[in-house]
């Protein structure tokens, strides 16, 4: 199990989604919505991450799904989304989200109408009114890829900051390591595989990796390594072009880093698939680390 996890990819179906008529095409969704996970979001036709129409398709279906959930008709029109095209942001893992609306103490407030205007002694203040609670949970998003290391200030060779590297283009060479931060390895940073995988096994993947390139140093004589220039440009613009023409990136949304007011608007992450990233990474370990300088 722990091997087929490894090496999981989740593959899309090669038809368009117009090579099918609209009956075969709905009995197609309603398999992989009865499947739950991902299958859904990823196991679909394959043009509806390029395709705005065969987008539609997708996105009407998964609508039509939370209305027959959601009891109040405004209620379930405010729960479907259709500010993003269908799959352009995570799709939640959920179970009974949906049906928790149809409870008599739960309360749908759209913030898009109705703004948050303060906080009080007694819980929150919209434009329209006040509501009383006994806690307040926030979940406003989160600066993902680069903004955990950006928060610590990392300086690099010449004095040059992390965060002032990634502000003009956040990159690094196989996602472990940015060149001119020598001996600073990460795991999943900027264009690395583990966004678009089973996370975990994918941060297991790059301690490994790590791990036995330090292993590889030790056993060399090395004692300093960094990722090298025209191999992480290189790289990079592998992984822009891997995303373009996806409609992931016309998208607002934490792909991007668009949800962040002020950072970078770049593609964040590798949509190549998991088995070539891996490949790509032993072949650079085989090869005495190409595209790395150790010293």
């Amino acid at each position: 199990m722990r091997k087929y996890l490894r090496w999981l990819f989740h593959g899309s179906d090669e038809r368009s989604a117009f090579d099918v008529n609209d009956e075969e095409r709905e009995n197609i969704y309603e398999g992989l919505w009865g499947d739950k996970g991902f299958a859904f979001w990823l196991g679909g036709f394959h043009d509806i991450f390029t395709d705005e129409k065969a987008n539609e398709t997708a996105g009407e279906f998964a609508r039509k799904k939370i209305r027959e959930r959601v009891n109040d008709p405004e209620v379930a029109d405010l729960l479907a989304p259709t500010d993003h095209l269908f799959g352009t942001k995570r799709q939640p893992m959920e179970s009974g989200y949906f049906e928790a609306y149809n409870r008599p103490n739960v309360h749908l407030v759209d913030l898009k109408t109705c703004p948050i205007e303060s906080f009080t002694e007694s819980g929150i203040k919209t434009k329209d009114q006040e509501y009383e609670f006994d806690i307040v949970i926030f979940a406003t998003g989160f600066d993902a890829v680069t903004g955990a290391l950006n928060r610590i200030r990392i300086e690099g060779e010449g004095g040059k900051l992390l965060e002032d590297k990634w502000d003009e283009m956040p990159a690094a060479y196989l996602g472990m390591m940015s060149a001119g931060f020598p001996n600073m390895f990460i795991s999943s940073g900027p264009h690395n595989q583990a966004s678009f995988c089973n996370i975990p096994r994918c941060l297991e993947h790059n301690v490994e990796w790590i791990t036995e390139c330090m292993r590889y140093m030790n056993e060399h004589g090395y004692s300093r390594i960094d990722a090298m220039q025209d191999a992480e440009d290189a790289r990079t613009e592998h992984v822009l072009e891997s995303a373009d023409g996806l409609l992931l990136t016309k998208t607002n949304n934490w792909f991007m880093g668009s949800n962040i007011p002020g950072k970078k608007r770049v593609f964040l992450n590798y949509v190549g698939g998991v088995p070539y990233y891996r490949k790509k990474c032993a072949s650079v370990a085989a090869k005495d680390y190409t595209g790395f300088a150790l010293d």
